[in-house]
């Protein structure tokens, strides 16, 4: 996909009408044909698009027509996006431009009444590169009449600046963590997040009430959660959990600025407490996240497949089966065209287990409704979900008796990934592998008192208790038994001690 086409469907069919109209106020001759190359991106006539020119000499000319049209569309979006965003960042923005107009035009006093204001909005934001610009203009414009005391300027201007500073700091540190996990993700780095992270704080030298803020926090633990779904175990991140629950003790979140983190953290909580397999914990994080999205309408567009998602596995895992697959499906016939596709992909894929663990057919529908390449997926919803979809699809196939593809989708899983898995010590994928090949070549194992045991030895396995993990071995556990794999499921969680 090109960026023209990526942008172009970020566009609604009002916005395609507007930025029509956007295009025709802009042409000064009658034979511009960028409306007619919109059209042919709309539409994906590629036969179209190469018979635009008639010629192959007007090459460049084609090329320099997407140019201007791709400049016209990001200028159109940019003007949309600050016209009908009504965030307090926003209307900080456009108060200082306000403001700096005025100025310039010698309307002191209303100038400084937009930047005062501006001022306000973006403190309690905690916008320091917006305040720090709003502070220079006010430097600026100190010696005119009505302005602020020149001292009580310098002195807001340079705490200003070690707020920029810190904050720097801190987004250094993230982007170097974040960094590392992809080495750890990809790669099969081996390293341990608790030092890891002493390391970081270290190298930006970042102080520890740098890092009591919900900004610092809710990025701390998003590396937390990433880190500890690459390991597939979530107890290796409990300490940060722990600390994050201290800090919200103690700092409530009384500020809308703190509103994006503040779910955030929530939604990492409501995970870990879920893959802990603590379900009630899980639960009451769920209705403060739905309590705070519910109070502004962008978070709660923002946070509500994700949200749904663990809703429904929550369900699922405490046994309510048809209201935990009801509500996938609410949620998958109500998609907008901004839903994120990573979101959507998270959607179907736990359908398609939720149905496939229950024995229902209508598991092998939702697989091919995954139709990107295993490329995109290892891309956009990481490695391990990439193998987590292959496994789940040989699965499915062999379920409902299709043993040539499942076969076939088995050798092809061992070609790409068998070397990635033993990189990063994943042999027990591996191990299940084999497992699951001998079935195939031989249902009837299933009844093999060894084979039996080898399965069932996998679910007392230290690190194999993951909720994930665990619906893959009770899918094999359940073809030597008379029930489905949900059953098995079901049985180990409630034969566990409850920890809630």
């Amino acid at each position: 996909m090109d960026a023209l086409s990526d942008l172009v469907k970020l566009l609604t069919d009002a916005d395609k009408k507007l930025f029509k109209q956007f295009l025709t106020r802009k042409n000064k001759r009658q034979d511009v044909k960028n409306l007619q190359l919109l059209h042919l991106i709309e539409t994906d006539d590629i036969d179209g698009i190469n018979k635009l020119y008639d010629t192959p000499k007007n090459k460049d000319a084609y090329h320099a027509l997407r140019k201007r049209l791709q400049d016209n569309l990001l200028s159109f979006l940019s003007q949309k996006t600050f016209e009908n965003t009504n965030s307090d960042a926003h209307e900080a923005l456009r108060l200082l431009v306000a403001g700096r107009f005025l100025l310039e035009n010698d309307v002191v006093k209303v100038a400084f009444k937009c930047l005062d204001k501006a001022e306000r909005l973006a403190v309690n934001l905690e916008q320091f590169n917006l305040i720090n610009e709003l502070l220079l203009l006010k430097l600026q414009y100190a010696h005119l009449p009505g302005a602020e005391n020149l001292e009580a300027l310098t002195a807001r201007f340079m705490h200003n600046q070690s707020q920029m500073q810190r904050e720097a700091r801190l987004n250094m540190a993230y982007a170097y963590l974040r960094q590392q996990l992809q080495a750890i993700h990809l790669e099969g780095k081996i390293m341990n997040l608790t030092s890891l992270m002493i390391t970081t704080i270290r190298k930006y030298k970042i102080s520890v009430q740098d890092l009591m803020s919900y900004k610092s926090v809710y990025q701390i633990l998003f590396i937390a959660n990433e880190y500890a779904a690459i390991q597939q175990n979530y107890g290796l991140i409990e300490r940060f959990v722990t600390r994050t629950d201290q800090f919200m003790t103690h700092k409530p979140a009384d500020r809308q600025a703190y509103l994006f983190y503040h779910i955030s953290i929530l939604y990492y909580l409501a995970n870990f407490h879920l893959r802990q397999r603590h379900f009630g914990k899980s639960g009451n994080y769920l209705q403060k996240m739905i309590s705070l999205m519910q109070t502004d309408h962008r978070y709660y567009a923002l946070f509500y497949l994700r949200y749904q998602l663990l809703q429904a596995l929550n369900l699922f895992f405490t046994g309510s089966v048809d209201d935990a697959i009801a509500l996938l499906q609410e949620s998958l016939s109500k998609l907008k065209s901004t839903s994120k596709p990573e979101e959507v992909e998270d959607l179907r894929i736990c359908l398609a287990m939720f149905l496939a663990l229950c024995h229902h057919k209508a598991s092998l529908k939702q697989l091919t409704l995954l139709t990107h390449t295993d490329a995109w997926y290892e891309k956009h919803m990481g490695m391990l979900w990439t193998i987590r979809k292959n496994l789940m699809e040989i699965l499915i196939q062999a379920q409902f008796g299709n043993i040539e593809p499942a076969m076939s989708r088995l050798s092809s899983f061992r070609r790409r990934y068998k070397k990635y898995l033993l990189k990063t010590s994943e042999e027990r994928v591996l191990h299940f592998l084999k497992l699951v090949e001998k079935y195939l070549l031989q249902p009837n194992i299933v009844s093999n008192t060894a084979y039996k045991n080898a399965v069932l030895r996998l679910l007392d396995k230290e690190g194999e208790q993951d909720i994930f993990t665990l619906s893959f071995i009770a899918w094999l556990v359940a073809r030597g038994e008379k029930r489905t794999a949900y059953e098995v499921v079901l049985n180990v969680l409630n034969s566990a001690p409850n920890e809630d």
